[in-house]
């Protein structure tokens, strides 16, 4: 999974990861699991500290995805996805709710959206649709790298380990409802529909990234630019954008970062996994912890830390500069939904197989030197070892340390000339805190990556 990198840039506002669905370096097997019916919150182990019993937290868990990919003729299993599970209910109900697993955990966008297909048509029914002020439903475009999504915004009550939001809404993929069509100013963005859990790579995905909502400012105004767009769909089609409101609290317009509408707990994350050898594991299983020194299992301990971009920057939120090779790289970015690292070096040779197009071949692993610098000027080391990503790892790995890809390779329209996305790899063995715009997190004003 890679997001939109130059031409959004240019425009000021990011896009947020794509579903990329596999690297070819996974190897074969069925998912661990699929949605199911359910009345409880997401499970996590609570721990206890002093004598208070901690919640904030859940499983990440890194395999072969939902068993919906290993189906069909165009059967694949995950590699360097990391999947969390939700809960979500009819608004006001312990009852009508269900627990989604497989879910894409993404610091690199904002807002929950879930594949409409995975929701039972009970809990479906039950969930509202947002209105705006003609009335109408509501509808969002999300535009990725070299695809979209587009589908209602329904309402639900949300939890993921001890923490919750009632009436927040998200986006239900593929869900047209009433909708005739998907509309044109979606569509001729730029690559095809991901609506099905076999093209989106996942159940659904969950953004936690560094802004409070999905598009801030840029809903705010006519025609903002955003990789999230609002649509008033009455009968007659989706045809007109809307401005919608920008908030963590209920009533709620946009889609919220989910970890800053919660209560508490809700100025960023840790994500913390193992590190991985060289060939890989079938399975890798580590923790988010919600909030950044709100509790006594999330302190900012021992962390370099690097502000990143604001929402309000030229080149929108979320972003460092990274130097490789002595060139520096301003439009980069360290993201959980990013399955490989994504760079450019002409000097590595790329994979000629058939399928691994783009990938780094080196003939032996190479140790890299990447840094990262935060807007204020402070200097992290970033070095990692890249693999050759058709023979290091096993072939039934589905978390696979140190594999990198050139994005110019194939050449796209728009070359890549100014970044270095650090992906999931680069997680493995770190904790990594994304802390969101506007919040204290701490004791360090977001927005900010530590690790």
């Amino acid at each position: 999974m890679i997001r939109a990198l130059l031409a959004l840039c240019v425009a000021g506002a990011l896009a947020a990861c794509s579903s990329g669905g596999s690297v070819p370096a996974g190897g074969t097997g069925s998912g661990s699991g699929s949605s199911s019916t359910s009345s409880t919150s997401s499970t996590t182990t609570s721990s206890s500290s002093g004598g208070t019993t901690l919640t904030n937290f859940a499983t990440v868990t890194v395999d072969a995805g939902p068993a919906a990919l290993n189906v069909g003729p165009n059967a694949y299993t995950s590699t360097n996805s990391p999947f969390v599970s939700v809960t979500i209910c009819a608004p006001g109900s312990a009852t009508n709710c269900q627990t989604i697993d497989h879910v894409i955990l993404d610091t690199g966008s904002v807002g929950l959206r879930i594949v409409q297909s995975v929701l039972n048509t009970s809990l479906l029914t039950a969930l509202p649709t947002e209105s705006d002020a003609s009335g109408n439903p509501v509808g969002e475009c999300y535009q990725y790298v070299n695809s979209y999504v587009f589908g209602s915004v329904r309402q639900a009550d949300f939890a993921i380990g001890g923490e919750k939001v009632a009436n927040m809404p998200f986006n239900v993929m593929g869900d047209t409802g009433s909708f005739s069509s998907v509309p044109s100013s979606c569509s001729s963005g730029g690559g095809t529909e991901t609506n099905t859990v076999q093209t989106f790579g996942g159940n659904g995905i969950l953004g936690v990234g560094t802004t409070p909502t999905d598009c801030g400012a840029d809903c705010q105004v006519t025609n903002g630019s955003a990789a999230a767009t609002y649509y008033d769909c009455p009968s007659s089609g989706c045809a007109t954008i809307i401005t919608r409101n920008a908030s963590t609290v209920a009533p709620f317009q946009q889609l919220p970062n989910p970890v800053a509408a919660f209560s508490t707990d809700n100025n960023g994350t840790i994500i913390s996994l193992p590190a991985v050898a060289p060939a890989g594991v079938v399975t890798l299983t580590g923790t988010i912890y919600f909030g950044i020194g709100t509790q006594t299992n999330n302190a900012l301990s021992g962390a370099t830390v690097l502000p990143a971009s604001l929402s309000t920057s030229a080149i929108g939120s979320g972003l460092v500069t990274a130097t490789y090779n002595g060139t520096k790289l301003p439009i980069s970015y360290i993201d959980s939904g990013t399955n490989a690292y994504y760079f450019v070096d002409s000097a590595i040779a790329t994979c000629k197989s058939t399928g691994f197009s783009g990938f780094y071949c080196p003939t032996s692993a190479l140790s890299l030197a990447p840094t990262i610098t935060g807007t204020n000027g402070t200097v992290g080391n970033a070095s990692f070892t890249l693999y050759n990503a058709e023979t290091s790892p096993a072939a039934t790995s589905n978390a696979v340390p140190g594999i990198g890809v050139n994005p110019n390779v194939p050449p796209p329209t728009t070359p890549i000339t100014n970044s270095f996305a650090f992906g999931l790899p680069f997680f493995f063995g770190r904790n990594v805190y994304t802390a969101i715009e506007g919040r204290n997190a701490g004791g360090v004003a977001g927005p900010y990556f530590a690790y």
